[in-house]
């Protein structure tokens, strides 16, 4: 459904030229829950923006069910890790997950899509309130409620649990995997957390040091009904946890040699 070939993204700053992701080629195959991690500064962000259309590669392509991403496709939404700066403050939960839509669709269709969204994330009691009434994760549902109205058929999710609490966290994590499989959506997952990466994916893509490249895939071999206590004590689940771990750390190891 979307594929990454030979992407290179540089940037120009007045000591040089900084190579934030060096050569990274891979397909997300549709339906699929794809995480990416990889160590602190290895252009994570930077190559969902570019894989969104919100940056332009230096060179290299990305194509969405077989078109060229050259600017933000249709079918395709962003959920972004700050989302305090992501709601606009001065409209209450069902507006700002109605803004995308107005214009686009019926009123009538518009109202259904917005009672759904926030019923779905657990906001149908707050959805009159102002994004300043409401806590950091709820904040965050409705960041999610707004990009599931649009109904993509991929969703890019950059880091969006990293600034909530712990107990937050799981629920978001349980919520995402109920809407993913709800709307049948394909999910790229940016994250820092290797537990979180496991427990929600159906592969983790492990990148390198910047200038990045792809260091391995990893297939997740859990069945798909994950649960945050069964899942998390099979051997299986720390193997992989494990395995990730020791990629990731190898990469930081090459980078400071």
């Amino acid at each position: 459904m979307l594929v990454a070939s030979n992407l290179r993204k540089e940037f120009s700053t007045p000591n040089g030229t900084v190579v934030a992701i060096g050569n990274i080629s891979f397909e997300v195959t549709e339906g699929a829950f794809v995480s990416i991690v990889g160590p602190s500064g290895a252009g994570k962000t930077t190559l969902l923006r570019c894989l969104s259309g919100l940056e332009t590669p230096t060179s290299g392509a990305v194509t969405l069910n077989g078109e060229m991403v050259d600017g933000p496709p249709d079918g395709l939404a962003v959920v972004f890790q700050d989302y305090t700066r992501s709601l606009l403050p001065w409209f209450s939960v069902q507006r700002n997950v109605a803004f995308a839509l107005e214009g686009r669709l019926p009123k009538n269709e518009i109202r259904q899509r917005v009672d759904e969204a926030v019923t779905a994330v657990g906001l149908a009691h707050a959805k009159d309130r102002l994004p300043w009434q409401l806590s950091g994760g709820m904040q965050q549902r409705a960041a999610i409620a707004r990009a599931i109205a649009y109904r993509p058929k991929i969703l890019l999710m950059d880091e969006p649990f990293a600034s909530v609490d712990a107990q937050t966290r799981i629920d978001l994590e349980d919520l995402t995997l109920k809407i993913q499989r709800k709307y049948d959506m394909t999910v790229l997952f940016v994250t820092h957390d290797i537990d979180e990466s496991v427990y929600l994916s159906d592969e983790v893509l492990v990148l390198s040091s910047s200038p990045s490249t792809v260091s391995e895939v990893v297939p997740i071999d859990l069945p798909r009904d994950r649960d945050q206590y069964h899942t998390k004590e099979q051997p299986a689940y720390t193997e992989l946890r494990n395995k990730i771990l020791h990629l990731v750390r190898g990469s930081k190891a090459e980078a400071v040699s």
